[in-house]
C-alpha cells in the first residue's frame, strides 16, 4: 500500500491546473462528485490563484409559482409533461410554488415553461 505522507507531499505539489486535472479524474474513476470539497478549498487557495472556469448549467428545473385564472388548463398541461395523475397534478397546481419537472436540459425546461405560460400559470426557471 502506498504510503499517504508520500502522496500528500506530491499533491501539495500540484499546480492549480495538475490539481484540478487530478480532481476531474478521480471523479471519472470513482464515481464522485468533488463539487463541496473545491468550494470549501478555494478559500485556501489563496487571493492571488487563478478562478477555476464556471461550468454551464446542464439540469434546470421549472417551477410553478402560479395557477393564474385558468387552473383547469393549468392542471392539464401539468399532466401532460409528467404524466402525473388527475389528483396529483391538482395537488401540484394547488400547492404552488412547487417544482413541476427537475433534472432536465435547457430545452426541454423551456418547451415545459412555454406550455405552462401559455396554459395561464406563473413559472420559473432554475
Amino acid at each position: 500500500m502506498a504510503d499517504i505522507n508520500v502522496i500528500a507531499e506530491q499533491i501539495q505539489g500540484l499546480t492549480l491546473l495538475e490539481a484540478s486535472q487530478l480532481v476531474k479524474l478521480l471523479e471519472e474513476k470513482l464515481g464522485v462528485s468533488a463539487a463541496a470539497a473545491a468550494v470549501a478549498a478555494a478559500p485556501a487557495a489563496g487571493g492571488g490563484a487563478a478562478a477555476a472556469p464556471v461550468e454551464e448549467k446542464t439540469e434546470f428545473s421549472v417551477v410553478l409559482t402560479g395557477a393564474g385564472s385558468n387552473k383547469i388548463n393549468v392542471i392539464k398541461v401539468v399532466r401532460e409533461v409528467t404524466s402525473l395523475g388527475l389528483k396529483e397534478a391538482k395537488d401540484l397546481v394547488d400547492g404552488a410554488p412547487k417544482t413541476v419537472k427537475g433534472g432536465v436540459n435547457k430545452e426541454e425546461a423551456e418547451a415545459i415553461r412555454k406550455k405552462v405560460v401559455d396554459a395561464g400559470a406563473t413559472v420559473e426557471g432554475k
